[in-house]
């Protein structure tokens, strides 16, 4: 099978963001980076000796940040979805990629300050908003919907019915 790695383009940030990153989520590291290199075949729109690419693993799942340039920037099309076990680790990784310029998003999603879109998903929220009980799971799905850091006692509450 062949190995997979998550690509992000970013325009000057590539080492700072695999720092942070790095930094952020346990049992991770930094891999292989790559520069620009003088007379390099591939134009790049960084001088030589700046990181081109820098390949680093989080828990295990391979990234790379690429120098790109401003033609492309991260979106909302694509995220990363943190699975957290309770509301600490939530809170967390949600204070953490939000630090230092990250945007608070509806229902999970936040921005880090590179723009690069991630969802913070405690594990129970998928049983709540999945549950056979259709009307605990609307109530789950609309107490979800009024927040931004998912706040686990709540959606509880709603998902009873309290």
């Amino acid at each position: 099978m062949p190995a997979l790695k998550n690509c992000i383009w970013l325009n000057g940030q590539a080492e700072e963001a695999a720092d942070f990153y790095v930094a952020v989520f346990p049992d991770s590291q930094r891999g292989v980076t790559t520069w620009v290199l003088e007379d390099s075949p591939f134009p790049a729109p960084f001088p030589p000796g700046t990181a081109l690419t820098a390949d680093f693993t989080l828990d295990g799942v391979p990234f790379q940040t690429l120098n790109g340039g401003p033609m492309f920037s991260p979106s909302e099309g694509v995220s990363f979805v943190i699975i957290t076990k309770d509301q600490e680790e939530t809170d967390y990784y949600w204070d953490r990629l939000r630090a230092d310029g990250g945007i608070e998003q509806p229902c999970g999603w936040l921005k880090d300050r590179f723009g690069v879109s991630w969802q913070v998903v405690p594990t129970v929220v998928d049983a709540m908003t999945a549950s056979d009980d259709q009307a605990a799971a609307l109530r789950a799905m609309e107490a979800l919907a009024g927040m931004t850091r998912i706040d686990i006692a709540a959606m509880e509450v709603a998902f009873r019915g309290e």
